[in-house]
């Protein structure tokens, strides 16, 4: 939904389109054996290939490209059978070729599109213009000495992919959900893992303003964005920016600004290249790049339950809200462990407990669901205990703290604590005439037509039976004794 800015002189309309730099997942990099494992020592992977010694050629590495076209497949985009890689020429210390092998003309991945999913439960379709392959240039470090840089090639020549989304984001909520939306997808396909803090995926914020129903506006690209939480800030701060100069009478400049995490906020970096400007050419060492329909169909067979078909079967086969099957599928290994509870458990109950009390607690400890104490079966079992009635939801999170604390079986835990339900109605009326009798002031305002007092006397009775009364039975005799 269109994110309207309110300006002096009348309403402004954000136009925005990422561009995504994801790193694939392989051993080594796109032109070289080299290892692309992330975290080595400065300098320690470069091939030489990667450090452009003279006479080195490129060769391409069939595990990127089967990458490429997987996440093709997965944003629902054309794979272009023929596709050709140029060189893009620009000159940076990190940069040793003085190129990047890069594709223009004619990408891998042609025109495709994902579902974002907002916060108030309505979603969007966002276009994908593209998805290129490319290497990665090396890393400036202008912290490791007080007069000079140095330069790390580990990451020279690892494979990227640049995911290029059509101008159709119109808030910072939405480029957070779509980037969300977009990791999520990656990971599932196992084609990228997403950490943006590590650098394997970074986004550039094409941004600019307009008024409603008007063309385009002049646009600027923010770089350096690395998070998120980042690209939300960046947006905020450059929309303001822009308002700021067009309220003001003045026209925005078409150039590349950097973001400023520290600051919290862009400077100009340089004026916007046009293609013209990379010089653009095949690149004469690389043949243009041919796939079979055969390949192209092998890799389709092989991809998961995706984001978005996993979120629309939760809907119909569990009965789940659009945001609740939104949080369960955010990642694979949580979507397994609640479809773990759900087949043994009632499916809301699981989702209930796996969003609020599992994920909460991890979340509290800081720890990931894989580290978790308490496994999907001996969630299930204990939620088996509150569907028998054995035990109340009330008793079950006591016993659930209990499993994350000291690890064990839930029914177990029961019975050695002597949780179990009293069923008893007997026993219950007992518990209900005691309360009654402690408390004739109160009954008899509740006579007198304050209702909400049944809610004490439920409370009463729950604490005078330790918790472990069945909390329907209760209801039940506590209406028929007060009335």
């Amino acid at each position: 939904m269109a994110e309207l800015i309110k300006g002096e002189t009348g309403a402004w309309e954000m136009v925005i389109g990422l561009e995504v730099h994801a790193q694939v997942i392989a051993n080594s990099k796109l032109f070289s054996g080299a290892s692309a494992v992330f975290g080595a020592d400065p300098n320690s992977q470069v091939s030489l290939v990667d450090a452009a010694m003279p006479g080195m050629l490129p060769v391409l590495n069939e595990h990127c490209v089967e990458q490429a076209v997987r996440t093709g497949l997965g944003l629902n985009a054309a794979i272009n059978k023929v596709s050709v890689f140029e060189r893009k020429n620009y000159f940076y210390p990190d940069l040793p070729q003085g190129y990047q092998i890069s594709q223009y003309l004619y990408p891998i991945v042609g025109k495709g599109f994902i579902e974002i999913d907002m916060p108030d439960g309505t979603s969007r379709t966002i276009g994908i213009t593209r998805l290129h392959l490319e290497q990665d240039a090396g890393k400036s470090m202008h912290d490791q000495h007080p007069t000079k840089s140095y330069v790390d090639l580990n990451r020279s020549g690892c494979a990227l992919m640049e995911i290029v989304s059509e101008p159709d984001l119109r808030s910072g909520d939405e480029v957070v959900a779509y980037l969300n939306k977009l990791r999520m997808i990656l990971r599932y396909l196992g084609t990228c893992d997403g950490n943006m803090e590590e650098g394997s995926m970074r986004c550039d914020v094409n941004l600019s303003l307009r008024r409603p129903g008007s063309p385009f506006g002049t646009r600027t690209e923010v770089k350096n964005v690395n998070s998120v939480k980042a690209a939300q800030q960046a947006i905020e701060y450059e929309a303001q920016r822009q308002l700021e100069i067009l309220e003001s009478g003045g026209s925005i400049k078409q150039e590349t600004r950097l973001w400023d995490p520290a600051k919290l906020e862009t400077r100009s970096l340089r004026s916007k290249e046009d293609a013209h400007d990379y010089r653009y050419f095949p690149d004469p060492d690389l043949l243009p790049l041919k796939l079979t329909d055969e390949l192209i169909e092998r890799i389709r067979k092989t991809l998961p339950e995706l984001p978005d078909q996993k979120k629309h079967r939760f809907m119909e086969q569990y009965g789940l809200t659009a945001y609740d099957a939104g949080v369960l599928i955010a990642e694979q290994n949580r979507a397994e462990y609640f479809e773990t509870v759900a087949k043994s458990s009632d499916p809301k109950l699981a989702a209930n407990w796996v969003q609020n009390e599992l994920l909460g607690r991890l979340n509290k400890e800081g720890m990931s669901l894989d580290d978790s104490p308490v496994k999907a079966p001996a969630l299930a079992g204990l939620l088996k205990l509150i569907a028998d009635n054995t035990i109340s939801g009330k008793i079950a999170k006591d016993v659930f703290a209990e499993m994350f604390t000291n690890g064990g079986d839930a029914a177990a835990i029961v019975e050695a604590k002597g949780l179990r339900q009293v069923t008893d109605t007997g026993a219950i009326e007992k518990v209900i005439n005691e309360v009654i009798a402690e408390n004739p002031d109160n009954v008899a305002a509740f006579k007198g037509g304050k209702d909400k007092l049944f809610g004490f006397f439920v409370g009463q009775v729950m604490k005078k039976s330790g918790g472990k009364a069945n909390p329907d039975i209760v209801n039940e005799l506590l209406k028929k004794k007060l009335s």
